[in-house]
């Protein structure tokens, strides 16, 4: 095989492994810039842990247009980012179309979806650590400071459950 053949075949093997990495790590789901766990249980204890409160994401990513854009204008910019790193643990539950998940994962997805009753889709759950819910939403006009103020008035309207 020719060098320039080689070195093409390789460059694009490479790009193929490094997509492949970037798929199956969890924290990868999810908007750009922020770090979104596929695992339930896991953001609970983490919840737990760090003392934050939980936001769930019933979201259709690769099919579901309010989805696009509550990810697009909202989940993505840096006032829900600076406050999401403050104050969420967030958690992806995703129900695509063509995007392939394991079948646990699938199962745990529809588990919540049913143990919360979400009928559509995007679905935001905000909870505290110990899994109560404080309150849901979906897209909303106003962009990320109008989403965080809602996140914050759900919050403190709840305060008097189990806090993290």
């Amino acid at each position: 095989m020719p060098l320039p053949r080689l070195l093409l075949l390789c460059a694009l093997l490479s790009l193929g492994l490094a997509s492949g990495a970037a798929a199956a790590d969890p924290d990868s789901s999810g908007p750009v810039g922020s770090k979104w766990s596929t695992d339930y249980r896991a953001a609970l204890a983490t919840a737990r842990s760090e003392k934050k409160l939980v936001l769930l994401d019933f979201t259709g990513s690769d099919w579901c247009v309010w989805c696009h854009r509550l990810h697009d204008e909202i989940l993505s910019q840096k006032p829900f980012l600076d406050y999401a790193d403050e104050q969420l643990v967030l958690v992806e539950l995703d129900f695509p179309q063509n995007k392939p998940q394991s079948d646990e994962l699938k199962r745990q997805n529809q588990t919540l979806a049913e143990k919360f009753g979400v009928t559509g889709y995007p679905t935001i759950i905000l909870m505290n650590a110990e899994g109560h819910e404080l309150g849901r939403s979906g897209y909303m006009q106003g962009g990320p400071k109008t989403f965080v103020r809602e996140l914050k008035r759900l919050a403190a309207a709840n305060a008097e459950l189990p806090a993290p």
